[in-house]
């Protein structure tokens, strides 16, 4: 039986259209090869081997070694929950006090223009030049506890307790944020069409009834891209903690984070190969509990 093969035969025009495709795309794609993947490629390398950076760069194969040395160590655990008080502190915190600022100047209130640029100062200055004005706030005879002295509260040492040298970066960081979250908050506010409001208050809701059962479903999808990308900030803080404490994530590990403690392996301690494991397990806990924060706000929907 006398067989035809068939060849798919493309147009001459449909591969000259893909080739140019790729072409375009060629750029964007030596890029993410050379400052996203291959990166990321190298840390994996990194992390299974001994790395000698003195006197020549030498490499020692020690397979898992250095994730099993993450259990062991003591300072990574400090690190981790310092981390973790953190996230769970500052995220709920800029992100309620981000939609109460939105709504408030969404409500028609005058001068709304004027208190915009107010609140957003914050977010456009330089995080090293916010640090340093809380430090001098935040000194045993400085602004903030003068202020406390004169309401009759207790004054801190700030920058010397561990009990609240923490917490000093907390409030900066929460009042430095929270705005950039508000104009987030506000364009999606503005994109609310009113006569959802108008058919709520004709069914006899008022103020607050139309806030939890329109406003706050609505933004659900600002939401879950709020929590997410406050999530990944705030875990990766670094140049804050590492202003405060000169580097060192005193007093006493108390301002420790994953962030500087991988810095301090690598620029103090010389030990890449321990650094990128640590940030391997930096990036495992930010995706999973970026997940999670996922299934919570039904970011499906988004």
């Amino acid at each position: 039986m006398l067989q035809i093969n068939k060849r798919r035969i493309y147009p001459r025009g449909k591969i000259t259209e893909t080739l140019a495709g790729y072409m375009f795309m060629t750029p964007t794609i030596l890029v993410l090869g050379c400052f996203v993947i291959l990166p990321i490629l190298y840390a994996v390398f990194l992390s299974l081997h001994k790395v000698q950076l003195l006197g020549g760069i030498e490499y020692e194969f020690i397979g898992l070694r250095n994730f099993m040395r993450l259990v062991e160590d003591e300072r990574v655990g400090i690190a981790l929950r310092n981390t973790a008080e953190y996230v769970a502190i500052v995220v709920p915190t800029q992100t309620i006090l981000a939609l109460f600022l939105a709504v408030t100047l969404n409500s028609g209130i005058r001068g709304k223009n004027s208190w915009r640029i107010l609140l957003f100062l914050p977010t456009v200055t330089s995080s090293a030049v916010l640090t340093l004005i809380f430090m001098w706030i935040y000194n045993t005879d400085g602004l903030l506890n003068h202020v406390l002295a004169f309401v009759g509260l207790p004054t801190f040492n700030w920058l010397g307790d561990p009990a609240v040298a923490l917490k000093g970066i907390m409030i900066m960081n929460i009042w430095s944020t929270a705005p950039f979250y508000m104009v987030i908050y506000l364009a999606a506010l503005q994109d609310i069409p009113q006569k959802l409001y108008e058919a709520a208050e004709l069914d006899g809701a008022n103020w607050w009834q139309q806030f939890i059962y329109v406003t706050v479903p609505l933004l659900q999808p600002v939401t879950f891209f709020v929590v997410a990308i406050g999530i990944i900030g705030t875990f990766q803080l670094f140049d804050q903690s590492y202003i405060f404490s000169g580097g060192t994530g005193g007093p006493n590990n108390a301002t420790l984070t994953l962030v500087l403690l991988i810095y301090q392996m690598v620029f103090r301690n010389l030990q890449m190969g321990y650094a990128a494991a640590i940030a391997f397990l930096l990036a495992a806990i930010i995706i999973a509990v970026t997940l999670m924060q996922r299934q919570i706000f039904g970011g499906k929907r988004t």
